[in-house]
């Protein structure tokens, strides 16, 4: 019995492959909707995918179910109280898929969702009382536990969840070995909780250790400790949350449709036509040259979470790319379903090269640069930069350039209005990934005169520029 970890940095997401040597099967548990993988690794094991297990219907990415059953044949777990508009084999406590020295069975842990389930993996070389690991899903992470109130599953609320997860912790996950693995389906950087770990294995007793949520304390205080201070779940979530309930064209098939090179003219009028113009490319290289009123997300940084908050699912995207670069962007996008996709620009920015006047330059100020403007236009209201702080409340509380305005990039486009009219802007954030974004998305609505400060906030700290924090975090 073999079990591998596959870990997508981008999403913050973990994935499972276990095997058997002896009858040559396979079982995946979560994977990304993007499978090649998996296919590869269990034929190079001598193995067929036979089964894939959904802990729950994911809201942060699409899982890859539909192509394991469509590529593999592979019949699809689920906990028996989720909803699925596909044929599924529906689980509780107790039940199991056996398959030579590998037994894998389900545990009920509801709380992230109501169809939440963990999954115990037993090596039966080993033993057939002892389980050598456990897939916790979005139940139990290292250092943290799910968020139940992502209200992904309609109908329950936070309160109702918080007090299911309790139950799932303390009456069974908690009950398991203490040397018991635990692989769990996210790690640190991942919206489906607020203090998760960069590990991605732990043990049942190293988690009752050191986990704040699984120390001894009242449901009440429970409640309260892991519904407070939870991060702000992008929009996407709850399109995800749905679409992973259906049956849906898989991955290779949405893509076929959304890799259509398009000519400039194509894109113009798709664009007129309400099209939203996607540049994946390195901010820097944008801001020296870019398609007018096309927003910048970079693919080298968290794209699909940042692309999954700032475009809409149901209006066509047009992507610009690097030569070469075109097919990443599209299947990064549908890994979290958004397969609107209507093709991109072929030849990318080269297309431009007898339209300058389609081409709009982004100015990038460094920080003692900025500094040097805001002292040298004290006297001049109209000429003074707003500083544009566009990272979360937390982080800018923490300390951020004096004067600044604060307008966290996922709520930049609802609060244009708060931007004074007339006046220069630069925008940062923390190291400059967000604020290219952020620089994008102010050029697209009209403002003019827009400046990104190059290394963010960590850059005016290292230039040793003031800077001051809220009393609060002080």
């Amino acid at each position: 019995m073999k079990i591998q970890q596959y870990y997508l940095a981008c999403l913050s997401h973990a994935s499972y492959l276990i095997t058997d040597a002896q009858t040559r099967t396979a079982a995946v548990v979560d994977p990304q909707r993007d499978v090649d993988q998996y296919l590869a690794d269990a034929a190079a094991a001598g193995c067929t995918i036979r089964h894939v297990f959904l802990t729950h219907f994911h809201a942060d990415f699409i899982a890859g179910h539909i192509e394991l059953r469509d590529r593999a044949g592979a019949t699809i777990h689920l906990g028996r109280r989720a909803q699925a508009e596909f044929a599924c084999v529906p689980m509780q406590d107790g039940d199991a898929v056996e398959f030579g020295t590998v037994r894998l069975e389900v545990l009920e842990t509801p709380g992230h969702t109501p169809e939440g389930i963990s999954i115990l993996v037993y090596d039966l070389a080993k033993s057939t009382t002892a389980p050598r690991a456990v897939l916790t899903g979005d139940t139990l992470f290292i250092g943290d536990v799910g968020r139940p109130d992502l209200l992904a599953s309609i109908g329950v609320t936070a309160d109702e969840l918080a007090d299911m997860l309790y139950d799932s912790l303390t009456t069974k996950l908690m009950k398991l070995p203490d040397d018991t693995l635990v692989y769990p389906a996210h790690g640190a950087g991942s919206m489906c909780g607020k203090s998760l770990s960069k590990e991605t294995v732990s043990t049942i007793g190293e988690q009752k250790k050191f986990n704040y949520a699984l120390q001894p304390m009242s449901r009440e205080a429970f409640k309260r400790i892991v519904t407070a201070d939870q991060p702000e779940a992008p929009e996407y979530f709850a399109h995800d949350a749905t679409l992973n309930r259906r049956d849906r064209a898989p991955l290779d098939k949405a893509m076929r449709k959304s890799l259509e090179p398009l000519s400039l003219a194509e894109v113009l009028a798709l664009e007129e036509q309400g099209a939203q113009l996607l540049d994946v490319r390195e901010g820097i290289d944008f801001e020296g040259g870019h398609l007018r009123h096309a927003l910048n997300i970079a693919l080298a940084g968290t794209y699909a979470t940042w692309a999954g908050s700032m475009l809409a699912h149901d209006r066509p995207i047009v992507v610009i790319a690097e030569e070469g670069g075109e097919e990443e962007a599209v299947m990064r996008l549908g890994r979290i379903g958004f397969d609107n996709v209507a093709g991109y620009l072929r030849g990318g920015m080269q297309a431009l090269a007898a339209r300058d006047d389609l081409v709009e330059q982004t100015p990038r100020i460094t920080a003692p640069a900025l500094a040097e403007w805001l002292a040298g236009s004290r006297g001049d209201v109209a000429g003074t930069p707003v500083v544009v702080d566009v990272r979360t409340p937390a982080e800018h509380a923490g300390g951020h350039v004096p004067g600044s305005l604060n307008l966290p990039l996922a709520h930049l486009r609802e609060r244009l209005a708060e931007l004074p009219a007339g006046r220069p802007v630069a925008v940062h954030c923390e190291g400059g990934y967000r604020s290219a974004i952020a620089a994008s998305l102010l050029q697209q609505s009209g403002r003019s005169n827009v400046h990104d400060l190059v290394g963010g906030f960590k850059a005016w700290l290292a230039a040793r520029l003031p800077s001051e924090a809220d009393p609060a975090t002080a």
